[in-house]
């Protein structure tokens, strides 16, 4: 057998040229990482500048530069320019192809820099331009909800504790629970944007450089507000991409509860709601299923984004400082992630402006499982002074007696009441019909109608600055 042979048998059928192949395969980026040419070539447009405004290279030089990266990016962008794993990533393809565009000029674009800042400010660029578009899809879901809410302030439905029917609420209050929990996740967006909006470009390989550079100007071309302060720190930080892939983690998690909920209320056990056939598919073999498919992939596309968080935490918790090339596994992470919220907040937007509401479907489940004995307890409380422990107990009772009398709180007749209690009057049955449990509920933040309707104003006008 020729050593040829056998290097083959041993590396593998799918690395015909042995140990070379494999590095090979495994060092390269560019298959992913060429979705930061833009943010690449404008960075180098940034860097060129302040190197011909620092008198580093001349103007001459940074014009051709300037003149070849834009044609590059004219390539990328018309689907012409051929892009080589040979040349690992995205910077050397673009490097290489500067190099054939305007000749020796093109060697000076890396002065005073390294490939280590130059991907670390990359991959900031993309990742904070990827936070306002996380940004602007939360404002299109939260207006969304807010439509919803408005539309169904008064409409009643019960509202759950561990899945069992607790006390009613509206529909439009339970929409404004998710107005104020995805508003959450756009105010981490924003954060996340404001520390993140720092640029590495200048610290070069780890310690900086010895020509008399302006990272402050470089810093305020690419949109930043300053430069990072320390250059080892610079290169070796992925705090921003950890912490865009928590915030969508966290993002995501909530739109998966809210897949979940759309899920159940979409059973014909509950016939809450009603998704548009845009966001349904049909039974391969049981014609009459509308099954809620768009809801369950955002529901299992949850641990993926989840997934890549726990990916590139592991990643860095054993990085030294300052630049490993394990660093290199960040991209694919953010990218997947990034696309996957982009799509699941696409579609749950669409669900939620689409579907149909069942508000009697909603109303008949909302007197269910003596969903208004609280508002008994409370009404002894205040009609008779009742301590509310002893209140409580009451109320025990007369569920036990309604219970065993297949009838609803309200149905209960007055003599039944006042054998749990003679002090009961029928004052009592004003509390106990669902409509006036929710009206009831005045408290900041509670669902009646009234309050309901003061916090879509408040967050109309909150989510409009945003």
């Amino acid at each position: 057998m020729s050593d040829k042979k056998a290097s083959n048998q041993m590396w593998g059928g799918r690395f015909a040229s042995g140990p070379a192949a494999i590095m090979e395969a495994i060092n390269a980026s560019i298959s992913f990482d060429r979705k930061l040419y833009a943010q690449d070539i404008r960075g180098s447009i940034a860097h060129s500048e302040m190197l011909a405004q620092t008198g580093i290279i001349s103007t001459a030089d940074q014009e051709k530069i300037a003149h070849g990266l834009n044609t590059i990016l004219a390539e990328i962008e018309a689907g012409t320019f051929e892009f080589s794993t040979r040349l690992e990533d995205i910077h050397m393809n673009v490097e290489a192809r500067l190099a054939e565009l305007i000749g020796p000029a093109a060697g000076r674009l890396h002065t005073a820099r390294s490939r280590n800042d130059q991907v670390a400010v990359d991959l900031r660029l993309w990742v904070k331009d990827e936070c306002f578009r996380v940004a602007e899809a939360l404002k299109g879901l939260i207006t969304a909800f807010l439509e919803r809410a408005e539309e169904h302030a008064a409409t009643v439905m019960p509202g759950f504790t561990h899945m069992q029917a607790a006390q009613p609420v509206t529909f439009g209050h339970h929409c404004m629970a998710y107005v104020e929990m995805f508003s959450r996740d756009l105010s981490r967006v924003r954060d996340a944007i404001e520390r993140m909006d720092e640029s590495p470009l200048g610290a070069a390989a780890l310690a900086g450089t010895s020509f008399p550079i302006d990272r402050h100007q470089t810093a305020k071309a690419l949109g930043f507000r300053e430069p990072m302060r320390n250059s080892l720190d610079s290169v070796s930080d992925r705090d921003f991409a950890l912490e865009f892939l928590g915030l969508a983690a966290i993002c995501a998690t909530h739109l998966s509860r809210l897949a979940e909920e759309i899920i159940i209320w979409s059973t014909p056990q509950f016939g809450f709601v009603r998704l548009s056939d845009s966001f349904s598919t049909g039974s391969s073999i049981m014609p009459q299923k509308k099954n809620p498919d768009a809801a369950e992939l955002v529901r299992g596309k949850t641990g993926r984004v989840t997934g890549h968080l726990v990916g590139l935490l592991t990643v860095m918790k054993g990085m030294p400082l300052t630049y490993g090339k394990d660093m290199q596994e960040d991209k694919e992470s953010v990218f997947d992630a990034a696309e996957t919220l982009d799509l699941m907040l696409a579609a749950m937007t669409g669900m939620v402006r689409d579907m149909t509401v069942n508000a009697a479907a909603m109303k008949k489940a909302s007197g269910a499982g003596y969903s208004t004995a609280t508002d008994l307890a409370d009404w002894l409380v205040r009609a008779l002074g009742l301590p509310f422990r002893e209140a409580h107990h009451v109320t025990g009772r007369a569920v036990a007696l309604a219970e065993e009398k297949k009838i609803g709180l309200d149905r209960l007749p007055l003599e039944g009441l006042q054998s749990i209690h003679p002090g009961i009057t029928a004052d009592v049955f004003s509390v106990l019909a669902v409509q006036n449990s929710v009206k009831s509920r005045t408290s900041f933040g509670g669902t009646a109608p009234s309050e309901v309707r003061k916090q879509i104003r408040y967050w109309k006008k909150h989510i409009a600055k945003a």
